[in-house]
């Protein structure tokens, strides 16, 4: 998200950079799912790519969502001043985006799992799952997740990465020099701050029927007594933080190629 693009254009950035995020990363996101399920993982491509084109929608349109949202709050804070945004601005603004994207995520991530689970069509999963029981499953899970990965890979890189330039200019004279340390600590807040709602949200959404989870706090503690305490919650984490510093490395980069690319005069 920038604030020097207007809404459109961050909209514009966000979906190109969702969507190839998740073209690259899908293999790594189906195996953090069935490892928090507890199902077995198949190396068959073809499974491993079920529900590909829902998680497309939803990381891209997420991550326009997120773009919009967080550069509005960017724009909303500076209120016209020439400055940078402190790092505490940068991580609300993020968490915001975040919240708001969860509206548009929750459920298209919903009809992704359950592919996942049944290997069934688009269609014939949207239909099992459009009521209104079953639509807003996971949401609350989802929400918060949402808000703490956004703040990881939106705001986190961009703060560490201008300290490390400013501070250490002889080890990291350049952008992508920082990135990489920017994209394991972007990564690492991300990724292990949001997990256990990461788990709750998808052992609910995989299982529908509720014959296993119920509610919000009743997954939280059946995932409790089941699984050893606080590990059980953290089932899938390697997978998914491998996933989450590939992506912020791919979308702190990413966003800056893509936004100079499509607007150069904006960064004139």
């Amino acid at each position: 998200m920038s604030e020097k693009l207007d809404e459109l254009q961050n909209a514009t950035v966000g979906m190109i950079v969702g969507v190839i995020e998740v073209l690259v990363l899908q293999p790594i996101n189906y195996c953090k799912n069935m490892t928090q399920q507890k199902q077995p993982i198949s190396f068959n491509p073809v499974i491993m790519y079920r529900g590909v084109g829902a998680n497309c929608i939803n990381m891209g349109s997420c991550t326009m969502v997120q773009f919009v949202v967080g550069g509005k709050l960017k724009g909303m804070v500076l209120q016209g001043e020439k400055r940078r945004l402190t790092g505490a601005e940068e991580m609300v603004c993020g968490m915001g985006g975040g919240f708001v994207s969860a509206l548009v995520g929750s459920p298209l991530e919903l009809i992704m799992i359950q592919q996942q689970r049944k290997g069934f069509s688009t269609l014939k999963t949207i239909s099992d799952i459009a009521t209104p029981n079953n639509i807003a499953r996971g949401f609350t899970g989802s929400a918060v997740r949402e808000a703490v990965w956004t703040c990881g890979y939106l705001s986190i890189p961009p703060i560490v990465r201008q300290n490390l330039m400013e501070n250490y200019p002889d080890t990291f004279d350049t952008k992508d020099k920082a990135r990489i340390p920017a994209a394991l600590l972007g990564g690492l807040f991300g990724c292990y701050l949001s997990h256990p709602f990461d788990t709750i949200k998808t052992c609910m959404q995989g299982d529908i029927e509720r014959a296993t989870y119920g509610g919000f706090m009743d997954t939280a503690g059946k995932i409790w007594r089941n699984n050893g305490g606080v590990y059980g919650f953290y089932r899938g984490a390697t997978f998914r933080y491998g996933r989450m510093v590939c992506a912020v490395f791919m979308m702190d980069a990413l966003r800056d190629i893509i936004s100079v690319a499509l607007y150069p005069s904006a960064f004139k």
